[in-house]
């Protein structure tokens, strides 16, 4: 289940829609044998590489390496979450999207009370903006023209403990909201009162928007913390959220580059200094889920921090967020500010020309990553390089399955002399993650066999006899039987979808992009044989074990037993 959507609706869903129509109607397509082809739109060419497949309900461009089923062609078209790619591909089928755990319509409406509610409370303090000489004052201090302050809705929160429960709170109802949406506190004696005073305030919006939270910043240090921001609520993790993002994607119809800088103002600064491509985090490090909602936004993504100790450490916990999600045609950079300067104070200081030299001078995450591994390791001596490649080895392990994975391990070997193959590296144990032959040979070409008929897992006996074979895959090979046993008629794209939270999905979807789906006799021929050989090699790897142990003299009269008949079936290697 992703969010709280069910995984039985996103199989009808998936197997409701054709993927030619749903992409078709974003992107000319010409016939092209069984497929479709085009100019890919995640990419510029001359010449088409973006294919789509109605057999496999499956597109890939063999230019830039986008793939995926309808849902994703969605969410990277139109830059969407998953939730609200659903919604629209459901839309256009006529069906609605359930949601899990209690009643949907309740659920909704209470949701459209709040969003309505944070808009109103948006709107509060806009209007008390211009009633405050000292917020007007910082305003024009910070150099924040007019139509700035519009784009970005900045508001005032007065003083007094009861603004907005006065201004929005007159029922009960009202209260509950008010609550819910975080924006009231309670003392020790349960009274309530505004969470925000004497603040500039700043709307936190959603991908479509809507408002979702509130981040409010004092005039002067002396007044309490810096920063404030809304508590989490049904509608806003700051995990998960960015600020400025809508404002970036309505700046921006093409977007090859996004920043990630630490403050408000910071980002405010960029965008009305004609850099409408700053985003910031609230109030937390920069998490998985933030990459993940970036590196969707831009292929390119830099992250800017002070130079000193606190953000450097912040630089490497967004390295180690976006590892996993640096696929092929995803870059990340890092750039570390001078001491004593932010984006805005550079930018007053250097314009828009000055600040875009120093994003295209930051440093590359494959330098930044050797750079900051051995900053206190001696790489002249045998123990320094040992240390590199011990502490370098399971983070590279954490890249996704491509060419940046191969070249980040080849340039680990160029720098310790230590062995570096991806063969080495502790990845998941994946059939689809640098196989050795015998894998590529039988666990990869079942799987990939299966991709393309699924309706054969349901000749495929139970209990499974290849799972006994001690080689990475297997057990996903076999959930994989299971989920498409389970789900009678599923097409090949709704099976890779099943794994889309797993780490075996960019490898599994880039098998379905390389699949060719051919004569149903012949595969059904691959893929028995294939798990035929395996159980073959699994009696043959039991029989190994057993025979070393009896060496040792430590066989049990149940293990003599098998072992005499494992000798008498005189079963050979399979070939690989």
């Amino acid at each position: 289940m992703r969010g709280r959507i069910p995984d039985s609706f996103i199989d009808e869903l998936l197997a409701r829609v054709d993927i030619v129509d749903v992409i078709e109607r974003r992107v000319p397509l010409k016939k092209a044998g069984r497929e479709w082809t085009a100019c890919c739109p995640f990419h510029n060419e001359r010449t088409p590489s973006f294919y789509v497949s109605p057999a496999k309900q499956f597109f890939h461009c063999f230019g830039c390496g986008a793939h995926g089923s309808a849902v994703k062609f969605l969410m990277d078209y139109e830059r969407l979450e998953f939730p609200d790619a659903v919604e629209e591909l459901a839309q256009s089928v006529g069906l609605t999207v359930p949601r899990e755990g209690g009643d949907d319509r309740v659920q909704r409406e209470d949701k459209t009370d709040l969003y309505a509610l944070l808009d109103a409370a948006a709107g509060w303090y806009e209007k008390e903006l211009p009633k405050n000489a000292d917020a007007q004052a910082y305003c024009k201090k910070r150099g924040l023209d007019a139509q700035t302050i519009q784009r970005f809705r900045i508001g005032w929160a007065p003083a007094g403990f009861d603004g907005v429960i006065k201004a929005l709170g007159g029922s009960d109802r009202r209260m509950q909201l008010l609550n819910e949406a975080g924006m009231v506190a309670s003392s020790e004696r349960g009274s309530r009162y505004d969470r925000f005073r004497e603040r500039l305030m700043f709307p936190i919006l959603d991908r479509r928007g809507r408002v979702i939270a509130f981040g409010g910043r004092v005039l002067q240090s002396d007044q309490g913390p810096k920063y404030l921001n809304s508590p989490e609520t049904p509608l806003f993790h700051k995990g998960r959220e960015l600020f400025a993002l809508w404002q970036v994607k309505q700046a921006n119809a093409s977007l090859t580059r996004i920043v990630v800088v630490e403050g408000y103002m910071d980002v405010i600064a960029m965008h009305q200094a004609g850099l409408p491509i700053a985003v910031a985090t609230l109030g937390t490090a920069t998490t998985p889920e933030h990459t993940e909602v970036l590196f969707r936004a831009a292929p390119d993504v830099v992250f800017c921090f002070d130079g000193d100790r606190a953000g450097r450490a912040a630089a490497w916990k967004a390295l180690e967020a976006a590892l996993p999600r640096l696929r092929d045609g995803r870059q990340a950079y890092f750039l570390f500010l001078p001491d004593g300067e932010d984006p805005d104070t550079l930018i007053r200081k250097e314009g828009k020309d000055g600040f875009e030299k120093r994003l295209k001078a930051a440093t590359p995450l494959s330098e930044y990553f050797f750079g900051e591994l051995a900053h206190d390791v001696d790489t002249a001596s045998l123990d320094g390089r040992a240390r590199l490649a011990e502490r370098a080895r399971p983070l590279i392990a954490r890249l996704p399955d491509g060419a940046f994975r191969d070249l980040m391990a080849q340039e680990l070997e160029k720098r310790t002399g230590a062995r570096a193959t991806l063969d080495t590296l502790p990845a998941p144990r994946s059939a689809l993650q640098r196989p050795t032959v015998a894998q590529r040979s039988l666990v990869r070409s079942a799987i990939a066999s299966l991709l393309a008929q699924p309706g054969m897992a349901d000749q495929v006996e139970r209990p499974y006899g290849f799972l006994r074979l001690d080689k990475p895959g297997v057990e996903l090979l076999a959930e994989l039987i299971d989920t498409a046993r389970s789900r009678p008629g599923i097409n090949p794209a709704v099976l890779v979808e099943h794994f889309a939270e797993r780490p075996e999905y960019p490898a599994l979807q880039k098998l379905m992009a390389a699949l060719v789906v051919g004569e149903p006799e012949a595969q059904r021929a691959e893929f028995f044989g294939a798990l035929q050989r395996m159980e073959e090699q699994a009696v043959i790897q039991r029989r190994d074990w057993l025979t070393a142990k009896s060496r040792d003299g430590t066989l049990d009269s149940a293990e003599k037993a098998e072992l005499r008949e494992l000798l008498a079936r005189r079963v050979t290697t399979p070939p690989a």
